[in-house]
């Protein structure tokens, strides 16, 4: 997938995916629960979003990859939980944004006869035309996106302006009229209207410098929208009374109407209109890349994971998205529907939080965020607990569907896919840390580094290739320098072909001629050997130290270097590049960490250095 979407697309898609019926509709629904308290209602609920924030920002800065809750659940809790993580991901995100293109239709519908058959009719216009959009180009998605997002700020805060001189505050007075704990029920049902903030880790492989620009987008997306959230039904509350609130369902309209009268009504519906827009426009993004992701992995048909090569889009996971959502509008009860995919995007927020324990306590060495969660773990326990308290009050028919959804998506995994999966997971390392070491398998590690190296634009280069294919050794016990000089000395005339006492004898005059030892713990023998254009490298590490004769200090990490006469200078590069790696603050600690010989080998491939290409 191409990188197009920076900064601003990101901010925009996430405030697009939030601004919408929590803030057009919502007030009206829930201000008989609590009166003017849904205020404070609103900033708690931004307040619970945080711990699914961190979690996902962490989780799609280390694994910037199309699919979002799947792919983290996918790859830390195994490929059975993945596959009901991808199904409700994409099933929640598409009805979700099924209701949002609804939305467009209520809008619009009354210019054109208001009669249900016109809703949807308007409604699934409007998703061929997102389709179209999608399959024509993210980059496209993205502007449109940004463009709409920027109006709607705009007529949001014009309307927050000329609300504070229209407040009445006697609309504040009872401010909790049912009670402190009506509080908790509002936020409850306005948390998932934050939940579209999230959404933006689904797109995280067509995000250009993903491990600085998903931080960026989601949290100043976060901290605007919560503000606007907070302002916007301060401002409301304090302009209609509860009567008025009792005789609408667009509580903003009906105020910028009484402050300015039909022209203050029309530009709030058009705010609506925008609102709506732009949460279709990015849902339909977003969701389309679950059955990407999915296919990819072998747990949906492969020709689900064709990428248009004129667009680079995936255009039949986009068709096949388009498709459901209609079925949806025109054929579906969405009322109920939309609460079985809040009751799973709650779940789906604990099992986010839940993989990303479970990523850190892997102690995979490949598994690098650039953004990593405070408070680890407190706030995903917490997270997790609310998550789940959340869902058992959402009513049992809700808990019921959910359940009949898991069971499905069970039966899926266990027909269809579960014999094609060669993948381990983080809680497979987490397993056979506490086992033996012969079990480990490095599937994941390796995928991680592969998804690091894209992620950073590392082009791989000669040094790289010498150390994928090199022989690392971990000594079990401590040794000296004898006994490490006679492993290097079988070990290179196994690679060269050439007699073990002479290589041996080389190792010993380069060592007389100047010590190895380089550094406190690190010694790199160097000899010239073989014939024309030929190098090889042995990597040893000891965790109870090889005594050198002319170091106080036990050598840990040894670097043997054996190349031609003609690979001077690519010895000497060799060297640089090992010098950059060990000179990296957290490399004796991860080299010492490190629990598999791949461990020890990634360590080496994503150390920090100068790349210079193939020599």
């Amino acid at each position: 997938m191409k990188r197009t979407l920076g900064t601003l697309d990101i901010f925009s898609l996430a405030s697009g995916a939030m601004i919408s019926s929590g803030l057009f509709i919502l007030p009206a629904v829930v201000y008989p629960l609590a009166g003017p308290a849904i205020i404070i209602a609103y900033l708690l609920a931004a307040f619970l979003v945080i711990p699914a924030l961190f979690a996902k920002t962490e989780l799609a800065t280390a694994m910037p990859k199309s699919g979002g809750a799947y792919f983290f659940v996918d790859r830390s809790m195994g490929p059975c939980f993945g596959t009901f993580a991808g199904f409700a991901s994409w099933f929640s995100l598409s009805l979700k944004t099924a209701f949002a293109i609804l939305g467009i239709g209520v809008v619009l519908a009354p210019h054109f006869g208001n009669s249900p058959e016109m809703v949807k009719t308007i409604s699934t216009g409007f998703a061929i035309f997102f389709c179209t959009i999608n399959i024509i180009s993210v980059k496209h998605t993205g502007k449109l996106q940004t463009i709409l997002v920027i109006g709607l700020i705009l007529i949001i805060s014009s309307y927050i302006l000329i609300g504070f001189g229209n407040i009445n505050i006697h609309n504040y007075s009872p401010f909790l009229p049912e009670g402190g704990k009506s509080i908790f029920l509002v936020a409850g049902i306005i948390f998932v209207s934050f939940g579209g903030l999230t959404k933006i880790a689904s797109v995280a492989e067509e995000i250009k410098n993903p491990g600085k620009t998903i931080p960026k987008g989601m949290f100043s997306a976060f901290i605007i929208v919560t503000i606007l959230y907070g302002l916007t039904v301060f401002v409301t509350v304090g302009i209609l009374n509860a009567d008025q609130f009792a005789q609408t369902l667009t509580p903003l309209s009906k105020g910028a109407g009484i402050m300015v009268g039909r022209w203050g009504f029309v530009a709030l519906e058009i705010a609506a209109l925008m609102a709506f827009i732009t949460t279709g426009n990015g849902g339909l993004l977003a969701a389309s890349r679950n059955p990407l992701a999915m296919a990819r992995d072998n747990l949906l048909p492969s020709f689900i994971a064709t990428i248009n090569p004129k667009t680079n889009t995936p255009i039949v996971s986009i068709v096949t998205t388009t498709i459901f959502m209609i079925i949806c509008i025109q054929f579906l009860n969405l009322e109920q529907l939309i609460k079985v995919a809040s009751t799973m995007k709650l779940l789906l927020f604990a099992f986010v939080n839940f993989s990303l324990i479970i990523m850190r306590e892997s102690k995979i060495t490949t598994y690098r965020p650039k953004f990593r969660s405070p408070l680890y773990p407190w706030i995903q326990i917490a997270g997790i607990i609310f998550y789940l308290l959340i869902i058992l009050n959402m009513g049992s028919l809700s808990l019921i569907l959910t359940g009949v959804f898991v069971l499905i998506s069970l039966i899926w995994f266990l027909l269809f896919s579960g014999f094609r999966q060669e993948k381990d997971s983080a809680i497979i390392h987490i397993v056979k840390r506490i086992t033996a070491r012969e079990m480990q398998t490095d599937t994941l590690s390796e995928e991680l580094r592969e998804i690091l190296l894209v992620r950073d634009d590392i082009e791989e280069d000669r040094f790289d290739t010498i150390i994928k294919n090199a022989k690392i050794i971990d000594m079990e016990k401590g040794s000296d320098m004898n006994e490490l000089f006679d492993l290097l000395g079988t070990e290179f005339s196994n690679l060269f072909n050439t007699d073990k006492e002479e290589i041996k004898k080389l190792i010993y005059t380069r060592e007389a001629e100047s010590t190895t030892v380089i550094h406190k713990g690190l010694a790199i023998p160097h000899i010239l050997l073989g014939k024309e254009q030929r190098f090889e490298i042995i990597v040893v590490r000891s965790k109870n130290g090889i005594n050198f004769e002319e170091s106080k200090d036990p050598v840990h990490t040894v670097f043997a270097l054996a190349g031609s006469k003609d690979e001077r200078n690519f010895h000497l590069q060799a060297l640089m590049a090992i010098a950059q790696i060990v000179r990296n603050p957290s490399f004796q600690n991860n080299w010492n960490k490190a629990k598999t010989v791949n461990d020890l080998r990634h360590i080496i491939l994503l150390g920090e250095r100068v790349r210079k290409g193939d020599i």
